[in-house]
């Protein structure tokens, strides 16, 4: 299979995960032309640290049954309560944000990868 065809399927696959474990407004961007390490960026908000936990379970029994290695995980716990969560999970082609409300807020992700084609 066409690796640029793998990478849009398993993005949208890790997005219907997160969608069917309950994370809020799941999002696929395409970053392929304003990125050079990776072409799809997954971004997920998570109602809890557990819910977090959770989700990264299901992450990695989706890449076990898919094959694909995680490259690099890192994770941001601050605030009170962790109020900030934010954990980067990197598979190459596809790296999964997992952000809490208030992370995903602050950090806007969506508006410093995605241009306006009318600007």
């Amino acid at each position: 299979m066409d690796v640029m065809l793998q990478a849009v399927e398993n993005a949208q696959s890790l997005a219907s995960v997160l969608a069917e474990y309950h994370a809020e407004n799941v999002q696929v961007i395409d970053v392929r032309e304003n990125c050079t390490w990776t072409d799809f960026f997954v971004i997920a908000t998570v109602t809890s640290a557990t819910h977090l936990q959770g989700l990264e379970r299901h992450i990695k029994e989706w890449c076990t049954e898919h094959n694909i290695n995680i490259a690099h995980k890192s994770q941001r716990m601050s605030g009170e309560s962790g109020s900030e969560l934010w954990h980067v999970i990197d598979l190459g082609t596809v790296v999964v944000h997992l952000m809490s409300e208030y992370a995903r807020s602050f950090y806007e992700l969506e508006r410093l990868w995605i241009i306006d084609s009318t600007g």
